[in-house]
């Protein structure tokens, strides 16, 4: 059985990437898997902070659940 029944970053699935990371790699995993570009997602990330409600606490859960790229 392959691998990537179980999981899904082995088929290009949401990873955080190794390279190209600022803190903990979410913005470019997430502008990786959507096909946009990093600079893109961290600025619409930044301009969502200025709105109230909990961005700070889904990029830490992100940070946690997201696997990192080999």
């Amino acid at each position: 059985m392959s691998t990537s029944s179980y999981y899904p970053e082995a088929r290009g699935g949401l990873v955080r990437p190794t390279g190209n990371r600022m803190i903990a790699g979410v913005c470019a995993g997430l502008a990786k898997r959507f096909g946009m570009k990093t600079r893109t997602v961290r600025l619409l990330f930044l301009l969502s902070c200025l709105l109230p409600g909990p961005q700070i606490l889904v990029y830490l859960a992100l940070w946690i659940i997201m696997p990192t790229e080999d």
